[in-house]
């Protein structure tokens, strides 16, 4: 076994290499059979984690793992670094991920009756191949649409562990009207009434379907931490 330090000091080069989150697993494999087990990987994450107060960044569990990523309060100075503008998505676009997000598993007419429009097949292609939606199963109703629900690679993009991490849906609404002013700036491409929510509530009926979450360890982990 190795000593803890250098434990830590190869976990941490891990991470640092890495360009995706790596789970207990995929860190314990880097090592060789008898230098780290599962307890000392652990001990040497809390280390790390607790290294990190403090820093402008952080180590974060998410669903695919553990990552080192910038603190949030921090986005829009580090934002400055890259010319390129993140793309911007529609309003359809992104009320059909919340619908899929808050009401999962959901079809393609579920979500169109909620907005009370189609839902064009370019919004759920470009959802499929940002990997932020997955088909999860299909409805046993005829012609058995596919249902869909959110992926690992979902969670990961938003910091999350599992889907109860979402915020309230009161949140959501406060959070897009700045987000509606602005793409009422970009063009009527890109406006569309907002989704009113507490009717989703009641519109959309979905059957239970398994959430993609971390590792159960390490969610149980991260919560006896924080």
């Amino acid at each position: 076994m190795l000593e803890s330090t250098q434990i830590k000091q190869i976990i941490e080069a891990a991470l640092l290499c890495a360009d995706q989150p790596l789970s207990i697993d995929q860190l314990i494999a880097v090592f060789d059979a008898d230098e780290c087990d599962r307890p000392s990987a652990r001990a040497a994450l809390d280390t790390i984690e607790r290294e990190c107060e403090g820093r402008g960044y952080e180590l974060k569990l998410v669903a695919s793992g553990y990552r080192f990523q910038i603190r949030q309060s921090l986005a829009p100075w580090m934002g400055r670094l890259w010319q390129e503008r993140p793309p911007r998505y529609t309003r359809a676009l992104l009320e059909t991920l919340a619908l899929v997000a808050y009401k999962q598993p959901v079809t393609r007419g579920d979500i169109e009756q909620v907005r009370g429009v189609s839902v064009g097949s370019n919004i759920i292609r470009t959802l499929i191949e940002r990997d932020w939606i997955r088909v999860v199963g299909f409805r046993e109703v005829p012609g058995r649409p596919a249902m869909y629900g959110t992926s690992k690679a979902f969670l990961d993009y938003f910091g999350l562990k599992a889907l109860d991490e979402l915020p309230p849906l009161a949140e959501i609404k406060a959070l897009m009207e700045p987000i509606e002013a602005e793409l009422a700036e970009a063009g009527p491409e890109y406006a569309a009434p907002l989704v009113s929510f507490d009717e989703a509530d009641d519109e959309v009926q979905g059957a239970d379907d398994p959430q993609p979450q971390a590792d159960d360890a390490d969610v149980m982990d991260a919560g006896q931490r924080s």
